[in-house]
This record gives C-alpha cells, sequence and structure tokens, in this order.
C-alpha cells in the first residue's frame, strides 16, 4: 500500500499536476471577466489562426510523405530478396535517430546557395536568393521524412504479420508477383500503414525543431513555434495566452491519437497463425529495385548528413572545400566555448539522470501492476503516458505554469536545473516503462510466488525475482532515454536558463545568430554522441527479445 501510495505521489506530481494547471489556466476568464474569455480572445486573434491552419497544411503535407516513402520502402525491403537490407533498414530508420534541429540543420546546408554538395555541381540556388527549404513546403518535407519511420515500422510490421500460407496459396493457383502485391498484401497492410500515417500527423503537430530553424526565419508561423517566441518575448506574463495555443496542440493530437485507435478497431483482420512469409524472388528487377532503394536513401539521409559534415569542416560559409581548406577550427571553437562544453555536459546529466530514476521508478511499478495486478496502478499505467502523448510544447508549458510559483521549502522551480529534470522524467519515462513492463508480463508468476510463500518481503522479490529477468529490457529503454533525451530540443528551448543550456538549445542558437559552421560542428558532435550510444544498444541485441532494435532482421 505505501510503495502503490508513493509511486501515484510521484505520477501526480509530475504528470498529472502540471497539465491540469496547464488545462485550468487555459478556461481562466477573459479582461471582461466573462467565462471561458481568455479562450475566446486567443482564438479569434488573426494570428492563431493563422499559426493553425499553418500547422493543419503542413502537418498534413507531411503526412502525404510520410505515407508515401513509408509504404513503398516497407514493401521493397520487406517483399523482396534485396541484398543489404539491414543496412537500408538502418538507414531508413536514421531519422528517428538524427534529432529535428540537427536534420533541418544539414538540410539548410544543403539546399543553400554555399552548398558542400550542389554547389559544385551547380545545382546550388544563386547567392542572394533565400533558400527555398526557408517555407511551408520545405517543413511539410522534413517533417515527411523525419516521420517515415513511424509509418515504415507499422507496415512492415504488417507485413511480417501475413502468414506464407495465404502468399503460397495464391501462388497454386497461378498469381502473379503483381496480384500478390495489390490483390492480398496491399488490404492486409492498408490499415497498419493508415495508422502509422495518422501517427506520423500527431507527431508533425508537435514537431519544433524544424519548424523552428525553418519557420521562424521564413515566416511561415505554426502552433509550437508561436507558443516558443510569445514566451521567449513576453515571459510567464502570457502564460494563459499560450496554453490555450497549447490546448490547440493537444486537440489536434489526441484527435489523431484516437482516429488511429479507431482503424486499429474497425479496420484491422485477424490473422490465422503459419509459416511467416518468405520474401520474393524480384527475378531481373532486383537490380533496378536496389538502385531505386538506394539512391531514395541517399538523397533523404546521405547527402544531408555530408552536408552538414562538409559545412563542419570548412573554415567559413561560402569556401569550396577541399584537402587544404578543411580545418577542424570549428569543432575547436566549440570546444573553447564554456557555454557549448555546459551545454554537453547538461544534457548528458539530465539524460542519465532520467535514465537512472525512470528505471527506479519502472521496477516497482512494473512488479504492482503486473505480478500483484494492482487497480490503482493500472490506471496509473494510463495516467503516465499523458506527457508522452501531448506534444513537448505542451509538457514544457504546463511545468511552467505548475512549478513558476515558490513551493514550500524549495521555492520556485523555473529557470533551474531540476525543472529540465522533472520535464524529461515525465516526458521520457514512458520510453523505459513499456519495455518493462512488456518484459515483467513474460516472466514466470512461480518464481514470485515461491518467494512470498518463505516469506521474502516486497523488496527483496523486486530486486532478486523481478529485476534480473527485466535487466536487458530496461538497459534498452534505459539507452533509448538516453539517445533521445541527450539531444532534445522542445522541452529545453522553454524551459533552459544561462547555466542550464542542453545540445539541442546551443545548436539552434548557433544556427540562429548565423554562425552556421559551429552549429553545424556541434551538430556532428551530437550525432557522433547518439551513433555511439546506438552502436552500444545494438550490442545488447542478443539479450533483448526480437524485434526489440527495429534495424535489426
Amino acid at each position: 500500500m505505501l510503495l502503490t501510495t508513493l509511486l501515484a505521489v510521484w505520477i501526480i506530481a509530475i504528470s498529472v499536476w502540471p497539465l491540469a494547471r496547464l488545462f485550468l489556466e487555459a478556461l481562466a476568464p477573459g479582461q471582461t471577466g466573462a467565462p471561458l474569455g481568455l479562450m475566446a480572445e486567443v482564438l479569434s486573434a488573426r494570428s492563431t489562426g493563422r499559426a493553425f491552419w499553418n500547422t493543419l497544411g503542413a502537418s498534413a503535407a507531411s503526412v502525404a510523405i510520410s505515407a508515401g516513402l513509408g509504404v513503398t520502402l516497407a514493401l521493397l525491403t520487406g517483399l523482396f530478396q534485396l541484398r543489404g537490407r539491414i543496412a537500408m533498414t538502418f538507414l531508413i530508420l536514421s531519422p528517428l535517430l538524427i534529432p529535428s534541429q540537427t536534420m533541418a540543420l544539414a538540410w539548410i546546408e544543403l539546399t543553400g546557395a554555399t552548398s558542400p554538395i550542389l554547389g559544385p555541381l551547380g545545382l546550388a540556388p544563386p547567392p542572394g536568393r533565400t533558400n527555398p527549404i526557408y517555407s511551408g513546403a520545405g517543413i511539410a518535407l522534413l517533417m515527411g521524412i523525419e516521420h517515415m519511420p513511424l509509418v515504415f515500422i507499422a507496415t512492415r510490421a504488417a507485413l511480417r504479420a501475413v502468414p506464407g500460407d495465404l502468399i503460397e496459396a495464391a501462388r497454386i493457383v497461378g498469381a502473379s508477383r503483381r496480384v500478390i502485391l495489390v490483390r492480398v498484401l496491399l488490404p492486409l497492410a492498408a490499415p497498419a500503414a493508415l495508422a502509422g500515417s495518422v501517427l506520423a500527423f500527431a507527431a508533425a503537430v508537435g514537431n519544433f525543431g524544424i519548424p523552428a530553424l525553418l519557420g521562424i526565419p521564413g515566416r511561415f508561423p505554426m502552433l509550437t513555434t508561436q507558443i516558443y517566441q510569445r514566451l521567449n518575448g513576453f515571459g510567464p506574463s502570457v502564460a494563459g495566452q499560450v496554453a490555450v495555443l497549447a490546448l490547440l496542440l493537444v486537440a489536434l493530437a489526441l484527435g489523431a491519437l484516437a482516429l488511429r485507435k479507431l482503424i486499429l478497431l474497425r479496420l484491422s483482420a485477424p490473422l490465422p497463425a503459419g509459416a511467416p512469409t518468405v520474401p520474393l524472388d524480384a527475378g531481373a528487377l532486383r537490380p533496378v529495385l536496389e538502385a531505386g532503394v538506394w539512391a531514395v536513401l541517399l538523397l533523404i539521409a546521405v547527402l544531408p548528413m555530408l552536408a552538414l559534415l562538409a559545412t563542419a569542416f570548412s573554415p567559413a560559409l561560402g569556401v569550396r572545400l577541399s584537402g587544404n581548406s578543411a580545418t577542424l577550427a570549428n569543432f575547436a571553437d566549440v570546444m573553447r566555448n564554456p557555454a557549448a562544453m555546459r551545454a554537453i555536459g547538461n544534457s548528458l546529466r539530465l539524460s542519465l539522470l532520467a535514465a537512472l530514476i525512470c528505471s527506479i521508478v519502472a521496477l516497482p511499478f512494473a512488479f504492482l501492476a503486473v505480478v500483484q495486478k494492482s487497480r490503482a496502478v493500472r490506471v496509473l499505467d494510463w495516467l503516465v503516458d499523458a506527457p508522452w502523448v501531448v506534444p513537448g510544447t505542451v509538457v514544457a508549458l504546463a511545468m511552467i505554469l505548475a512549478f513558476l510559483r515558490p513551493l514550500p521549502l524549495i521555492g520556485s522551480l523555473y529557470g533551474s536545473f531540476a525543472i529540465l529534470l522533472l520535464a524529461y522524467l515525465a516526458r521520457f519515462l514512458p520510453l523505459i516503462l513499456r519495455p518493462v513492463l512488456a518484459a515483467a508480463e513474460s516472466a514466470e508468476p512461480a518464481l514470485d510466488e515461491a518467494a512470498r510463500i518463505l516469506g521474502a518481503p516486497i523488496w527483496r522479490r523486486i530486486i532478486l525475482i523481478l529485476a534480473p529477468g527485466v535487466l536487458p529490457a530496461m538497459s534498452a529503454g534505459a539507452l533509448v532515454l538516453v539517445m533521445t533525451a541527450v539531444n532534445e530540443l522542445t522541452l529545453s528551448s522553454l524551459l533552459w536558463s544561462s547555466g542550464n543550456e542542453t545540445i539541442g538549445v546551443m545548436i539552434f542558437a548557433l544556427q540562429y545568430e548565423g554562425n552556421s559552421p559551429a552549429a553545424a560542428a556541434m551538430a556532428v558532435l551530437s550525432v557522433g554522441l547518439v551513433l555511439s550510444i546506438t552502436l552500444a544498444l545494438d550490442r545488447l541485441a542478443g539479450w533483448l527479445p526480437p524485434g526489440t532494435l527495429p534495424w535489426r532482421e
């Protein structure tokens, strides 16, 4: 009972109360004292309408790109015997590993007038012309690429679930590869692809990094950037107004997630168990299909990062990179920059502390939810996902409203390292809790029952019985959390203060002040850090349940 109470207090304090405080702020009366007056004032403003429709339009356009790329790549890599499928899959999923602000910066360098890739080919825009990526179309393109893996993963999983017996039956009756694809596989994978597309829309609505780096200089406001600019310009005094904007984001995201659940319930069909689907032989088309996949991956995953890398090694913007001009000066400048080094240290501390604390919370949570089947903890399980489901901008604003006023014995947490940590703990707890719960569900219940009969206390049953079984899943979740949090920008952009900078904030700030080479160098360092964590996670593949690492076959 005590353990359940402590978990309830923790979840309510960092997840439920801040979001509830946000909703209460948005429902406040306006200047005239009319009920819901503040909401009416903000929603009727012309700037709100423009940001809302820009958000809706760019997100919808990005979904078309995500769906087209994700479904096509899933079909090609999932159905045909293509060489190098593991490498292809890793590059397809790479947008999940690259932070939004780094991806935006890479495309800025690729498509700008000083592009180290397009410039030598004569394809870069002429000097003085605005980079075409600074537009609503550019935002939609990049968000579409970033969220494409969500559609790819859903479609690929649906294709793998198709029993091989169905394919074999179609072959026996003389169906061609085209007929099998169009009449059998696509109808079965369509609900999952549609659900993944809706999930991509929800992610696009809450995206901040890409709209911030492209939309602010391109004068294309979206809801997330409008919240950032208002808070950045006027501070907590406009918290009520931006809370209304945050509710718009929540409504769009929750509407999309509700639609996704409806699609899965109404359109998905249960499939009989059977042998897994054997990839089809592409025959003479295999070289063409392989070339097509590699060409797409070269464009969306490789060339932008090469442009970013080239900018990081360039002595100055506009100077063509060569063996003689390449320099490490930008990296040296970053290393000598106290704020940059402080940002790296802060990001590592925040991500590691969040991983440690969330792991400590996840163990007793899984024990109470799975082993003891506590109804109260099952209810808490629903509440845990709230800060992950709603956009990060909303979570950051909720933290400001909840912890702006001084707390007993603590004071105000606004502008402190602690508020950043609390936001990370609330936002990223599901990344560890979900795999730990899944691992606990598959554990042998007789072991805990035997320990209980022998009189072992709860803490010993958690540490000695449950923990060893869920340790691989918890380790993988912790590494995913660190990999996600170390380059986080959405929360940090609203919660950071002098001395509490993060890597994402520094990349954004360096690019915003016009120091592209230093921003590129900082971004390259951050990508290297994420790839190092990814390699460490890949080393755990042998101890993890199948499917934990999506780039592994």
